[in-house]
């Protein structure tokens, strides 16, 4: 992925971009040419090339831009950063003529994040050519394009933990990965082994990994920077099961398993939030927390019918091994209590009911927060078109937890089953919470614009923006 670079001059290179606000600001020499007009589905722009030379001018909307303005930047840079790919340009160059930040930030985003590439194991992979990119602009601070390139590279790292395959990226493996987090951004991480867990009586984190080879690891992560604005933490809370076989409730098909890899979805947005947070030292005392293993229908695997005490000291009644992410991730929100904080955030890939609900093109949420914190995150989700839809959490889904021996079960109904889900999670909370459900926009099974197949890394972007507003 690209990092732009900000420049104190206008240079000739051979590939550049210049972004206006609207075309009644071109240059005159540039007014000439009707083609400049032409509106393609995304955004105005147009590619000039005289043989030696190849130039993108980009049009933006006027001031009175939104949500759907920027992203149509994004989605233009796509295009663009698809061309500049195809030629292999080892330099290039934007300048920008714009008066608002967010419009160059977004085409920013667009260009980098369609740069993102997952060819760590291609052998026979050509030499890939990262262009240099150059920003010539008096619109933009570099305190603002640093922290832009420290929010993108995190989204790089979270795409990146998301498309490991599971044989390199055990749960003790992504463990170690956080770790290597924590030193490069500046934020301490401790890793609680099989024995500390059996200790805590993790019993939900435990249960889930009967089934494995592998031993579950517990990951805290925490920035507490002496400026920090709160006293009592945000915390986040990432599911982190590296890979899911279902458990004795196997998937039914090889299709629905042939990319459980990515069930670690929200353990990656975790620690890519926790990376953006401190290299961009914001000033907000946040915690991470993941429990990680693997689901396997191994000899000891937990089975339908069992019950287990989780840490909470609840018995749960597992009516459905394939239910597991509730389980490891109620463990981790109860033990999030320990830090009185002042909200908290889960992440996780955990309902299909959520992708049939709403496809690919959203997150589902539910949660406890207030109503004016939940339009203030519904903001920064649209503003960085990682767009949330918030679905209640009635106490008539509580009903479908009942069970006759244990003090409820792990599944509800399968009709609003992301809903039911959301209300087992609830039980173990007494603290401003809000649940996001990535199952359906966090892996992608085809390109699409500025997200690549595979990991996407949403989460990142919208929570950091939400968060540095907060800050």
């Amino acid at each position: 992925m690209y990092t732009i670079k900000k420049c104190l001059e206008t240079k000739d290179l051979n590939t550049q971009i210049l972004l206006f606000s609207d075309t009644a600001h071109l240059p005159k020499k540039l007014k000439v040419l009707p083609v400049v007009m032409a509106l393609n589905e995304h955004a105005k722009y147009v590619e000039i090339f005289d043989g030696n030379h190849r130039l993108f001018v980009v049009c933006a909307s006027p001031q009175n831009t939104n949500w759907n303005d920027y992203e149509k930047l994004r989605k233009a840079a796509a295009e663009i950063q698809k061309k500049v790919s195809k030629e292999k340009v080892e330099q290039l160059f934007v300048q920008d003529f714009t008066s608002n930040s967010l419009q160059v930030k977004s085409f920013l985003e667009g260009l980098v994040l369609a740069s993102y590439t997952f060819t760590k194991y291609k052998t026979d992979k050509k030499e890939e050519i990262e262009p240099t990119i150059e920003l010539y602009s008096n619109t933009v601070s570099l305190e603002e394009l640093q922290e832009w390139n420290n929010v993108w590279k995190a989204v790089g790292i979270t795409r990146d933990l998301v498309n490991e395959p599971q044989n390199t990226l055990t749960a003790v493996e992504l463990s170690m990965e956080f770790e290597k987090m924590g030193k490069d951004a500046g934020f301490s991480v401790e890793v609680w082994n099989e024995s500390k867990i059996q200790a805590q009586k993790m019993g939900g984190l435990l249960s889930v990994n009967k089934g494995s080879l592998l031993p579950p690891t517990f990951t805290i992560m925490e920035w507490k920077p002496e400026n920090a604005k709160n006293i009592k933490p945000i915390v986040l809370v990432g599911k982190g099961v590296v890979y899911d076989t279902g458990g004795l409730s196997l998937k039914p098909t090889p299709q629905s398993m042939d990319f459980m890899k990515c069930d670690m979805a929200g353990a990656a947005t975790v620690g890519g939030l926790m990376y953006a947070i401190a290299a961009c030292k914001l000033p907000l005392y946040v915690v991470g927390l993941v429990p990680a293993t693997d689901n396997r229908p191994g000899d000891e695997a937990y089975a339908p019918g069992d019950v287990i005490t989780m840490y909470s000291g609840h018995t749960v009644e597992v009516k459905n091994t394939d239910a597991e992410g509730r389980l490891i991730l109620a463990d981790a929100l109860h033990y999030a209590k320990k830090y009185n904080p002042e909200m908290v955030f889960d992440f996780a890939t955990l309902t299909g009911a959520a992708v049939r609900a709403i496809g690919p093109y959203a997150s589902a949420t539910m949660g406890t927060i207030s109503k004016k914190q939940m339009e203030d995150i519904e903001d920064a989700a649209y503003q960085t078109f990682e767009r949330i839809i918030h679905f209640p959490l009635w106490e008539e889904y509580a009903e479908e937890l009942k069970s006759e021996i244990a003090d409820f079960s792990n599944l509800g109904k399968g009709e609003g089953g992301h809903m039911s889900a959301g209300k087992f999670l609830e039980k173990f909370t007494d603290y401003p919470w809000l649940h996001i459900d990535i199952a359906g926009t966090s892996f992608l099974h085809a390109n699409s614009g500025y997200t690549p197949f595979g990991g996407t890394g949403v989460g990142v972007r919208f929570l950091f923006e939400y968060l540095k507003k907060l800050s």
